[in-house]
């Protein structure tokens, strides 16, 4: 995982600078303990968890049979990708800078190894963020969700070859089209075996579409917001990085992809793979558009994927997706309660640890069907009756009936942010009120608050009062807008941060902590801006021409095109494709297997070259003298990369 900065950043010392040469003491940069306020939060939020009957302990621990030796899983060039005891501190009561539910949780998650969950099925959990869950068929394994990256997953799959005897990879079977259930998968099959039918893929109908469409489009927006939700470049730590509410960190190494060979279409479809015999429940819509579960009949197991975890799901995940189907996911619990509840004694999923027995399936299914059921119907009632998004967010409490089961906690999603979605999901952004229609926008607001109030110090001394009474909610907004009005003010940059940081204490999410904390430290050290994410050759491949055309288009600035208008003609000669580009005053168009009829130029060579010169925007000469070939006039193909928006290397969030 990426390290953290270990010393302030140029930005942070500046403004130490300027403090100093106005004569202000210079703002203690350094993370802070838990406040008094904090330390009673932690002591109420633990006086109204549930009692501790010690299942769920030992359900995370049944069946251990045997973990790595060295806890380090490094790449081939022997770059450390994950740590399997980067939480093996985390044992005893909780410290007062760390929510004691959260604690809890990963305590639990912390567990790491190779755990048999039936005759035939085993679980390697706590390698990754998800786990990977191995079926033994007649002649090898099924693997269901191969991790995030190749290392990772072949480190799980050496230990299952380890401990339970070696045998070949005979299927793969996707879960859903997140990267954490497939990126693994050429850790463990290659593509030549696949190709050969040695190896059979499957995965849920639209697997590869919506792999490809998630990220595309809003990729690099998506990709900076995922870097605050899991905490990116944050120490684990009592006072840092504290996982994910179902997982730990995300692992470093390479993300692949191998196309699945076989799809699943509806509820109830069967496969025998590898003579074992498998039902599969179609989830689409719930956690992941395209996602499906494995019923397997013969030791009753039922793998709920990421429909039923550990915790409250996300509805809208704050890194940024399609707002999920609240109703939808509801009746899916009801669905596999009714289909597979009575039939199983063991329920798995892709992230955290099984429940055992029948009556624990049962119970599980039912409760969590309960809290989304709940989650959506209350916030549909309130918001029917005219309150707005945050009203509803401030007002709903999760009934007893529900609290009382840690698994349906808040450490991923909480009701705060998911009732926001669920209104989100029906009405959109706006609340109704027309002050809200076209207000001023962050900076512009900022400021007149700041002057309305009386100025900044006025502000500042208004956050220092709520801070102290422990009001940090209301000491946050007010410096934001400190902030927003004058990103260089040390001391509300510095007062802000300290805010934040209690915010991310108190939190019983692990993702609203990591928020908080990542805040905090970029408002201490500056905003660094990393290099531009870089795909692997597996996921540039899956994404369609035309997607990846589409997402040029969104970074088309017409005001920058000198020319009246270009137009031009690619051929993929990899893909057999041609790409028809019209780019004009306000618009580019492409279009897939359409070539504009008079082209200033004909772009012809592989994709690759392509993407590097729409995406990297490297020079034509370049590309030239690695085979592109270019008929026509090259000036054309000058302006059309001069109007072209550099990918994002990121941008900040926590000050304009």
């Amino acid at each position: 995982m990426p390290r953290p900065a270990l010393r302030l950043g140029a930005l942070a010392l500046l403004l130490t600078s300027t403090a100093l040469a106005a004569g202000a003491p210079a703002p203690d940069l350094n993370p802070k303990p838990a406040s008094a306020a904090t330390r009673a939060a932690q002591t109420r939020q633990g006086a109204a968890l549930p009692v501790e009957d010690g299942r769920d302990a030992e359900f995370a621990n049944r069946g251990f049979i045997a973990t790595r030796a060295d806890p380090i899983i490094r790449d081939a060039k022997g770059k450390p990708v994950w740590n399997l005891d980067a939480y093996q501190w985390v044992s005893g009561p909780a410290p007062d800078t760390v929510n004691p539910s959260l604690w809890r949780e990963v305590g639990l998650l912390r567990i790491h190894g190779l755990f048999k969950v039936a005759d035939g099925v085993w679980q390697v959990r706590g390698f990754d963020v998800s786990n990977m869950t191995i079926i033994a068929g007649k002649t090898g394994w099924i693997v269901v969700d191969p991790l995030t990256t190749r290392e990772t997953a072949a480190a799980a799959l050496e230990l299952v070859n380890q401990q339970l005897g070696g045998r070949p990879v005979t299927a793969v079977i996707y879960s859903h089209s997140h990267g954490d259930h497939y990126g693994g998968v050429r850790g463990i099959v290659s593509e030549a075996d696949v190709t050969a039918g040695k190896v059979a893929i499957i995965a849920p109908d639209h697997f590869m579409k919506e792999t490809a469409s998630e990220s595309v489009l809003a990729g690099p927006a998506m990709g900076r917001r995922a870097g605050y939700q899991f905490g990116t470049g944050i120490l684990p730590g009592a006072q840092g990085q504290m996982g994910s509410g179902i997982g730990m960190g995300l692992p470093a190494g390479e993300i692949t992809l191998i196309a699945p060979t076989d799809t699943i279409a509806k509820t109830g479809d069967t496969r025998t793979v590898d003579g074992i015999a498998l039902e599969f429940q179609m989830v689409s819509g719930s956690e992941a558009p395209s996602e499906l579960n494995v019923f397997i009949a013969a030791p009753r197991v039922f793998l709920s994927a990421e429909m039923s975890t550990c915790s409250l799901h996300n509805i809208l995940t704050p890194r940024g997706a399609k707002v999920r189907d609240t109703h939808a996911w509801a009746g899916y619990l009801d669905e596999a309660l009714t289909l597979y509840g009575g039939r199983s004694d063991a329920v798995i999923s892709s992230h955290c640890w099984p429940r055992f027995g029948q009556g624990e399936v049962a119970g599980m299914l039912a409760s969590q069907r309960d809290n989304y059921a709940f989650l959506h119907d209350q916030t549909v009632r309130r918001m029917n009756q005219g309150q707005t998004a945050p009203e509803i967010a401030e007002g709903l409490v999760q009934p007893p009936e529900l609290a009382g089961q840690w698994f349906n906690h808040g450490y991923y999603g909480t009701y705060s942010h998911n009732s926001k979605a669920v209104y989100q999901f029906y009405l959109g952004w706006y609340d109704g009120n027309p002050s809200n229609l076209n207000p001023w926008p962050p900076q512009e607001r900022a400021k007149r608050y700041v002057s309305a109030i009386g100025g900044p110090k006025k502000v500042i001394a208004l956050a220092r009062k709520a801070m102290a009474a422990g009001d940090y909610r209301w000491s946050s907004e007010l410096l934001n807008h400190v902030v927003f009005a004058d990103p260089a003010n040390a001391e509300a940059r510095a007062l802000l941060a300290d805010s934040y940081e209690q915010q991310g204490y108190q939190a019983e999410s692990a993702i609203w902590r990591n928020q908080y904390l990542s805040a905090a430290r970029d408002l201490r050290q500056g905003y660094k801006p990393g290099g531009v994410n870089s795909q692997g050759q597996d996921m540039i491949a899956a994404v369609p021409s035309q997607l990846l055309m589409d997402s040029v288009a969104t970074r088309y600035d017409p005001a920058r095109l000198s020319w009246p208008r270009v137009d031009l003609n690619i051929e993929l000669t990899d893909r057999k494709e041609v790409i028809g580009i019209e780019a004009g005053k306000t618009v580019l168009v492409a279009r897939v297997g359409q070539p504009v009829a008079n082209p200033a130029v004909i772009l012809r060579g592989p994709r690759r070259l392509i993407l590097g010169l729409l995406f990297l925007k490297l020079p034509l000469a370049q590309l030239e003298a690695a085979g592109l070939e270019v008929e026509g006039d090259p000036d054309a193909v000058a302006a059309l990369q001069a109007a072209l928006d550099p990918v994002s290397p990121g941008f900040t969030i926590v000050e304009p």
